[in-house]
């Protein structure tokens, strides 16, 4: 290797020092030490005893951890279309530059900036059902007020409102990075053509948003795999389970429970399938590049 190889190699390998160390220490080393620990049966509390792979196991039989994946795969498949469909319909109304066009950024946007745990308070001071906001419009049209935190379908509703909107705001934001980037001249000769703008939008518009979806779709299911303040601080993962979540459920299992070693061994495949999520998009891109 000549001597500017070695150079640009030592270069590039020190610039990326910082970030490598950050990463090691960080997630490695944090992973490293979940994995180890789902192979025992830790407390938390004094030493712990080597039981392989019994914590994985244990999952197959275990009715709450199952009842935890559905509701998180249930999560994703409603709450992933509906962020998308919600980010691309107000990034079409900014692009637009419709009135009041500022209150739609603000209200979408704010809740993707500020802390996960206050968009989850505002969500349950919103949906409180002493108190609420929104048990109080109800109640003002004279329909019924559902009991957000005793009943099991009310409260998956409100869990899904309030991510819907912390998350439409990533949606909104490469939407209209996207939509800024669609050629003016290709709508105009549709418009020419006699396309309605439904059509434009259908056959024009949105191909070229595909892979922008593509991206938001995989990034969406990743977030949902990963979705804990908004359920703790809403429902705390009840009423009866109804709305627990994986990450919940391990913390729960690895903090209240004192079941150290099983709730790491459920974070560890909730990071095998985010881990597998990444990895099919990362093949599917290049595919794609391959193809231009």
């Amino acid at each position: 290797m000549t001597r500017p190889a070695v150079r640009r190699w030592a270069t590039s390998y020190l610039m990326l020092a910082p970030a490598l160390v950050l990463f090691g220490v960080f997630v490695l080393y944090p992973l490293v030490g979940a994995v180890r620990i789902s192979l025992t049966d830790s407390t938390g509390i004094g030493e712990a005893d080597f039981v392989g792979f019994a914590n994985y196991t244990a999952m197959a039989g275990d009715p709450t951890f199952w009842k935890a994946a559905g509701n998180t795969v249930l999560l994703a498949v409603v709450s992933v279309p509906v962020s998308l469909a919600l980010g691309l319909g107000v990034a079409l109304l900014l692009r637009d530059r419709i009135p009041g066009g500022g209150l739609f950024r603000a209200v979408f946007l704010a809740p993707y900036v500020i802390s996960g745990v206050v968009v989850a308070m505002a969500g349950r001071w919103l949906f409180d059902q002493n108190v609420g906001i929104v048990d109080s419009v109800l109640g003002g049209l004279g329909l019924p007020q559902p009991d957000w935190q005793s009943d099991g379908t009310a409260a998956a509703v409100s869990v899904v409102v309030v991510l819907l909107w912390a998350r439409t705001g990533l949606a909104v934001i490469l939407y209209l990075s996207a939509l800024q980037g669609v050629d003016a001249d290709v709508l105009e000769a549709a418009e020419l053509d006699g396309a309605s703008p439904r059509q434009r939008l259908r056959h024009v518009v949105w191909p070229l948003l595909r892979p922008t979806t593509f991206f938001l779709t995989v990034m969406l299911v990743i977030e949902t795999f990963q979705v804990f303040d908004i359920v703790w601080v809403m429902t705390g993962g009840g009423p009866a389970g109804s709305t627990e979540l994986l990450v919940t459920y391990a913390y729960g299992q690895g903090f209240s429970a004192r079941r150290e070693g099983y709730g790491s061994a459920i974070g560890v495949v909730v990071f095998v399938v985010v881990l597998a999520a990444t990895v099919l998009w990362w093949r599917a891109q290049r595919r794609t590049e391959e193809d231009l």
